[in-house]
């Protein structure tokens, strides 16, 4: 019985939905309130018990490797004030145990060929992929959630939730069958029309993939926009091993969009532990006054 221990964000993309706070900094590090978007990932990545982080990386994306590095200088400033608290804060951004991998993805060429730069890394084993700009809010975490179906079932997970019919043409949507007290999907579409789409049920930037992944995306043709596309690679590993659809419980912030990033920011801000409660009382302020 196999355990999910290695989890992959792709995170090559330009983020251009946010120039130009994108030009030379990665959309993954991003803030929501004090934590940047890739350290949110990470955290569901070790509270559901993985200890891999590969990271498929591009241009003018060293910012998060070095976020995951020591910093010694910042370390020595900050002990030498005796700013004990921040220091076991930056310390502590990741655990001792877990290991950070880095992939460059040379060429823009899609999701799914970005999870198939990872194969040297992964292997033979199964593994998670998380896409750092959809933000879950989550207890327990949605790769948790969905761990649990594949160390039962020891097959593939898709992470969804339910969309305006409106907006499936930004999505892979999924079909789904009962089976067991499970949901099997039986079809997926990427992107498809409202008219045209089989449910309402979007893949929501989290998977759980066994590696039999890779000799699909090895050997698709690209399709949509030239690239080679992840929701092909499942459709047709579909056809060889069970796949199940796990619907989230939490809630999620699209924050690949100028709108949910702000829900997000007001999301987490009013749950913060330090400015939380203050912030509360502007936004109620700030409502009442417009």
């Amino acid at each position: 019985m196999k355990k999910v221990t290695k989890a992959v964000f792709p995170v090559a993309g330009m983020g251009s939905r946010f120039l130009p706070a994108t030009k030379a900094s990665p959309k993954e590090m991003m803030p929501i309130v004090d934590k940047p978007l890739i350290q949110y990932a990470v955290e569901e990545a070790v509270a559901s018990g993985i200890t891999d982080m590969v990271f498929i990386t591009g241009r003018n994306k060293r910012a998060i490797e070095d976020h995951f590095d020591k910093a010694y200088e910042v370390e020595s400033e900050l002990a030498m004030r005796g700013k004990n608290e921040l220091l076991a804060v930056i310390q502590n951004i990741i655990p001792k145990h877990v290991n950070c991998i880095y992939i460059r993805q040379t060429e823009p060429l899609g999701l799914g060929h970005a999870v198939l730069c990872a194969q040297p890394v992964v292997q033979d084993e199964p593994f998670a992929v998380i896409l750092a700009d959809e933000l879950l809010d989550a207890e327990p975490p949605a790769i948790a959630q969905m761990a649990a179906i594949f160390e039962r079932e020891q097959a593939s997970v898709l992470g969804v939730q339910s969309v305006p019919r409106a907006q499936t043409g930004s999505y892979g949507i999924v079909k789904l069958a009962h089976e067991g007290g499970l949901d099997r999907v039986v079809g997926i579409v990427e992107k498809p029309s409202p008219k045209d789409a089989p449910s309402t049920l979007a893949v929501i930037g989290r998977y759980i993939l066994t590696p039999r992944i890779f000799h699909h995306l090895a050997n698709i043709n690209p399709g949509a926009g030239g690239e080679i596309q992840l929701t092909d690679g499942i459709a047709r590993l579909m056809l060889e091993e069970r796949i199940f659809a796990h619907t989230i419980e939490g809630t999620r912030y699209d924050c690949g969009s100028k709108f949910g990033y702000l829900q997000a920011t007001v999301g987490f801000g009013v749950k913060h532990p330090e400015a939380g409660e203050d912030f509360r009382a502007w936004l109620k302020a700030f409502g009442s006054a417009s």
